[in-house]
């Protein structure tokens, strides 16, 4: 597949095929993202901080991968939920939402005809020595997010981790690049190289230089779409 890049005064929505329909992904800002099938919507870490709600509609599911500040924000969560709402998150969100469905990794649950699978998000190394790391093994989650024939990996807050190594068959996946709380550029490259994304969005990415990924995945097969999601 050609390398393409896109700038990050593209449009805010794009536009994914698959056999139960056009799947529409607004990128929010940082680890926030919203999708859209059949209008059926999913919001992933929606987090006032990281852009504009106004005149996006209520969720039917929500999605959080951990309990920190930049992915859980129970004031909006509370805007967002209507009657039917579901909400899955880790155990430590449950704290501040508390009709949320804890899941832990290798969990599953299906709702709406689509496969929620949460995966391990992890840093491997002490990254605040000599205290303890910043997203402790066994705490957070990641998202596999089958709908029809497409999977979509949301990745959390993670390091290269050997789980993420034994993915298999992931259509587009959102992995976060910001030390020293996530991964390097490089991280991120030997990531999507082991478990060989058809797209790959950077994520989570502060000020890191998204070019830097770009050239590392330049020939790799691995299209390489930049979003404001800093």
């Amino acid at each position: 597949m050609k390398l393409s890049v896109f700038s990050q005064d593209m449009p805010v929505v794009d536009k994914i095929n698959t056999s139960s329909g056009i799947v529409e992904m607004r990128f929010i800002g940082h680890g926030s993202l919203m999708f859209s099938i059949n209008n059926f919507v999913i919001y992933i870490d929606p987090v006032r901080t990281s852009g504009s709600y106004e005149n996006l509609p209520k969720a039917d599911m929500i999605l959080v991968t951990h309990e920190h500040g930049d992915h859980l924000d129970p004031d909006l969560i509370k805007t967002l939920r209507k009657d039917a709402t579901i909400m899955f998150s880790n155990e430590n969100a449950a704290a501040s939402v508390s009709w949320t469905k804890v899941m832990k990794a290798g969990d599953i649950n299906i709702v709406n005809g689509i496969t929620i699978m949460a995966v391990p998000a992890y840093n491997i190394k002490n990254m605040r020595a000599p205290g303890q790391p910043f997203h402790p093994k066994g705490v957070g989650n990641g998202y596999v997010i089958t709908i029809g024939d497409k999977k979509f990996y949301v990745a959390g807050d993670t390091e290269n981790i050997p789980e993420m190594k034994n993915l298999k068959n992931i259509d587009v996946a959102f992995l976060p690049m910001n030390l020293p709380y996530t991964m390097t550029p490089e991280m991120v490259a030997d990531a999507a190289k082991s478990f060989n994304p058809a797209i790959l969005y950077p994520y989570h990415y502060g000020n890191t230089n998204t070019e830097e990924i770009v050239n590392l995945l330049k020939n790799s097969g691995i299209e390489v779409r930049i979003r404001n999601l800093k």
